[in-house]
């Protein structure tokens, strides 16, 4: 990714800095400059090898100037890039960052060079790093004798002309979470990822993924205090309700089944699930959601108002493709045994108890239970 990257400032022809914006760097190389002139005549080189040499010139003669030092070093970064020496690549661009750390041009490039290295840690290192700067430029203090409104024009300005970076790093790190196999790995991403990204576009792909890998780690305390500070800046995450009514329904401590329901029905309201419009995705998150609030009800030994939460999520659920109907029509089975309707018990089971998923057990063992209970009562 080549970029220019420094600007000739005519009028001030002993500046050799940077201009910062908010928390933006950008790197000026001032006209007629000793640093101007040995970059003309770099730009002048057609040997990709000749110029390396004289960029690495440069560093050594200009090593004082921490805007030469960014610059020259980016520019060897990508050179190192373009010539598939990825490592060198990324070693010039940290030492770019630490002379300009607030560069968004350079965290893009690094970013770009760990993702054909495959290395996602760095890939959402530099993204976090990015994200975080972007939002910096909303939090800038207002100079001196500028009026609110010509503040506010400069801060929408820099947003603006930062933008298309801010992008391509939120979906770099986005990708980054999708990679991660690890639960405990991806779980600590998403942490770095959610306040570097606010108000994310993929928000609430992000919220299934945490959903997801704290379901794998079991750590409810965990899921519990990431949901709730999610909702503080989304109260309508469906993934996000969703997590916490399954987490709360799990929960053993008094009060949770409570939680558990009124997150539930947060979340049935939101998927608006029987709309004519309502997609896939939304018909699956209405059924897990009235199949938790039924189960939660169970626990609060409320079983018959269970029942038709139950039947909801089954009808929602049924030919979806997805295992939670399983767990539905196991938690119907449930609730009727437990209401002595022994037939609609076995009804309920056996259409399930033969088929592999994660309740296939359970219902062949509660089936049985079932069964013997209905030849005890002839």
């Amino acid at each position: 990714m080549k970029r220019t990257g420094w600007f000739v400032m005519v009028l001030l022809p002993l500046l050799v800095g940077f201009a910062a914006h908010a928390q933006v760097d950008k790197i000026i190389i001032a006209a007629g400059t000793p640093e101007d002139q040995a970059l003309t005549a770099i730009s002048k080189e057609d040997d990709a090898q000749k110029k390396v040499a004289m960029y690495e010139d440069f560093l050594k003669q200009f090593s004082a100037n921490p805007a030469a030092v960014a610059y020259g070093n980016w520019q060897l970064s990508q050179s190192y890039q373009a010539a598939g020496d990825l490592p060198k690549a990324l070693a010039c661009g940290d030492k770019a960052l630490a002379a300009s750390p607030h560069n968004l041009d350079i965290l893009v490039s690094q970013t770009s060079i760990a993702q054909q290295m495959k290395d996602d840690a760095k890939v959402l290192d530099y993204s976090v790093r990015g994200g975080e700067i972007y939002n910096s430029i909303a939090k800038q203090a207002k100079p001196a004798g500028m009026s609110d409104q010509d503040f506010a024009g400069q801060v929408e300005d820099e947003k603006n002309a930062a933008k298309n970076s801010y992008e391509f790093l939120e979906a770099a790190a986005f990708n980054a979470i999708v990679d991660e196999q690890d639960a405990k790995k991806r779980m600590a991403e998403i942490e770095k990822f959610t306040p570097a990204f606010p108000n994310s576009r993929f928000e609430e792909a992000v919220a299934s993924y945490a959903m997801m890998s704290l379901a794998d780690l079991k750590d409810n305390s965990r899921a519990i205090a990431y949901g709730e500070k999610t909702l503080a800046s989304n109260p309508n995450s469906l993934p996000t309700l969703l997590l916490l009514a399954g987490t709360y329904a799990d929960d053993p401590r008094p009060g949770s089944p409570a939680k558990a329901i009124s997150y539930a029905q947060k979340a049935i309201d939101v998927a608006k699930a029987d709309a004519p419009d309502a997609d896939h995705g939304r018909k699956v998150s209405g059924g897990v959601a009235h199949s938790t609030l039924g189960y939660a009800l169970m626990k609060e030994d409320k079983t018959a108002a269970a029942v038709p939460e139950l039947k909801s999520a089954t009808t929602l659920l049924k030919g979806q493709d997805d295992p939670q109907y399983e767990i539905a029509m196991y938690r119907l089975g449930f609730a009727y045994a437990k209401l002595n309707k022994l037939t609609e018990a076995r009804e309920t089971l056996t259409e399930i108890a033969n088929k592999p998923g994660p309740v296939q057990q359970p219902a062949q063992d509660l089936l049985s239970k079932v069964n013997s209970a209905r030849a005890k009562g002839k």
